[in-house]
């Protein structure tokens, strides 16, 4: 196999678990964006939500691979309900805001990767998984976010499947991984033809 290091550039325990889980060896950096501005320059761009989330695992793996020796694994997941990009909530108030509007609706997550060394991007993938949350009480929606609180702020649809988040819905229609967030079965293939996991 190659020596060359992996690195994954985030800081998403989430992220970093899923792939340690694999049999995975690699570190962990933050990413070297400023990924607000990013957005920002994409947003004005007028990317949808799925080609955002290709964009900015791009800029990630691209941007921190010029800084960084080996090969470096970028990673971002967008949440996209009628075509709108949904960002993290920023308050409990926001976050029940959030589940109230996506109750009852169908919504999609796109998870995307990209791998870069020395600022060249070598590989990219994006994966989409549908979600439709049940039409929940108001008060299964307090006590929820009140048990959840962490949860509701960690991520964009204010839930985590691997969780009681997953007692909000009543289909689920994707690859488990692709929800959590950094979709395993097509990296893998990658590091296996990178010569990074055995065959």
């Amino acid at each position: 196999m190659s020596g060359e290091p992996l690195i994954l550039a985030t800081g998403s325990k989430a992220r970093q678990a899923l792939l340690r889980g694999a049999g995975v060896s690699f570190r962990a950096e933050a990413a070297r964006i400023d990924e607000e501005a990013v957005k920002a320059d994409l947003t004005a761009h007028r990317l949808d939500p799925k080609a955002m989330a290709l964009a900015l695992a791009q800029a990630k793996a691209v941007e921190t691979s010029r800084s960084l020796d080996g090969l470096v694994i970028g990673a971002d997941q967008t949440l996209d309900l009628g075509g709108q990009l949904v960002g993290k909530a920023r308050d409990l108030g926001e976050a029940r805001e959030r589940l109230a509007a996506l109750r009852g609706r169908r919504h999609q997550l796109h998870s995307a990767t990209a791998a870069a060394r020395d600022g060249e991007l070598l590989w990219d993938d994006v994966r989409t998984a549908t979600l439709t949350m049940r039409n929940f009480s108001d008060a299964f929606l307090e006590a929820y976010v009140e048990r959840n609180a962490v949860a509701a702020l960690a991520s964009v649809g204010c839930y985590q499947l691997e969780g009681e988040g997953v007692q909000l819905f009543e289909k689920i229609d994707g690859d488990y991984f692709t929800i959590l967030g950094l979709p395993l079965p097509p990296l893998l293939d990658f590091l296996r033809e990178r010569g990074l996991l055995p065959s």
